[in-house]
């Protein structure tokens, strides 16, 4: 009797070790808020360069609900100052969307994205000596970042808003 239960235990023990060799014991990441946000904003872009603008509109609402999570979590960062105010501005509150920028700015004043996309902004609402300010801090950078904004500067490039 013994025998057949030392047998059984041997056996379970085996089966189990042969079960568990084949799945993934590493725990999976799990993305931050933050990390689905910028994923979003990615879907967001794609549908709106395909005119599909309820849909890019959507997508922003959820990144800016997710920012604004992540920021509460941990707050004061500058790239999660400058997607708040990039979906913000691209949802169309302007006025709040400059108050992230300028946050961020405080945190990071050489951030590339927040001084392209704070230049597109004020692009958008006619501020174009503002705009210039924002290039010439990305003049040294070797960056697209300039030079997108320099193309919107410029009125070769079309801002969406």
């Amino acid at each position: 009797m013994i025998k057949k239960v030392f047998i059984t235990l041997i056996f379970v023990l085996f089966a189990s070790n042969a079960i568990s060799a084949g799945s993934d014991s590493t725990p999976k990441k799990v993305k931050s808020d933050y990390d689905k946000a910028v994923q979003s904003i990615k879907f967001a872009k794609k549908y709106e360069k395909k005119g599909k603008l309820e849909k890019a509109k959507k997508r922003y609402a959820k990144a800016q609900k997710l920012l604004l999570k992540s920021n509460k979590e941990k707050p004061l960062q500058a790239d999660t100052l400058n997607y708040l105010g990039f979906t913000t501005r691209k949802l169309g509150d302007y006025e709040n969307g400059e108050k992230y920028y300028l946050l961020g700015l405080e945190i990071d004043p050489n951030h590339k994205g927040i001084n392209e996309y704070l230049g597109e902004l004020y692009v958008v609402t006619n501020r174009m000596n503002l705009a210039k300010e924002r290039l010439k801090v990305l003049e040294t950078c070797n960056c697209e970042e300039y030079n997108e904004l320099k193309e919107i500067i410029a009125g070769t490039k079309k801002s969406k808003y």
